[in-house]
């Protein structure tokens, strides 16, 4: 496990809210206020994209990313939170929310760099894809329990970014 400070004594203070539990498709979220918006736009220093959160939910402490999806901006409650707390869709629960400073970055696998030291057009490729993408790889790859399925993903991942035709991969739902 680990832990997350809250700083209550830096100049911005969390936000203390109460927010109803909704679902969208299969994805619990709570929707903020439009004053607790906008504190957070301070904070962050921006309106658009992802905006790093860290908070609690009845005494469960997190960390998220504030998204906007569908016209509104969404905390989503994944399911450890839902675990840990009890809660469920529908239910009210009071949340501290504050802007997450610490930035989000996720390291490249050692094989997959390897990889794409061998095949500098696959490399060039891959830095051109969308820093949410390249994350959305790097992350899969970390968390690949066996070589063999590391082997298989890193093959199909080169070969897609050298523009070969390969097996679907759902990373590489988006063509080129």
């Amino acid at each position: 496990m680990f832990a997350i400070s809250i700083c209550y004594t830096c100049d911005v203070k969390p936000l203390s809210f109460s927010a109803k539990i909704q679902i969208i498709g299969v994805n619990p979220y709570v929707l903020l206020s439009d004053k607790a918006l906008q504190s957070l736009f301070v904070s962050a220093q921006k309106n658009k994209g992802p905006i790093p959160v860290k908070g609690k939910i009845d005494e469960y402490e997190f960390i998220q990313t504030l998204v906007k999806y569908a016209g509104k901006w969404r905390l989503y409650i994944n399911t450890p939170m839902m675990q840990a707390t009890g809660l469920r869709v529908g239910e009210v629960t009071k949340i501290e929310l504050a802007y997450d400073s610490v930035p989000r970055v996720v390291g490249m696998h050692p094989e997959f760099e390897k990889a794409l030291k061998k095949y500098p057009q696959a490399q060039n490729a891959f830095e051109k894809l969308p820093p949410s993408r390249q994350k959305e790889i790097n992350r899969y790859l970390n968390n690949v329990k066996t070589k063999e399925t590391l082997k298989k993903n890193i093959d199909k991942i080169i070969g897609h970014l050298l523009g070969k035709e390969v097996e679907y991969f759902v990373l590489l739902r988006n063509k080129k």
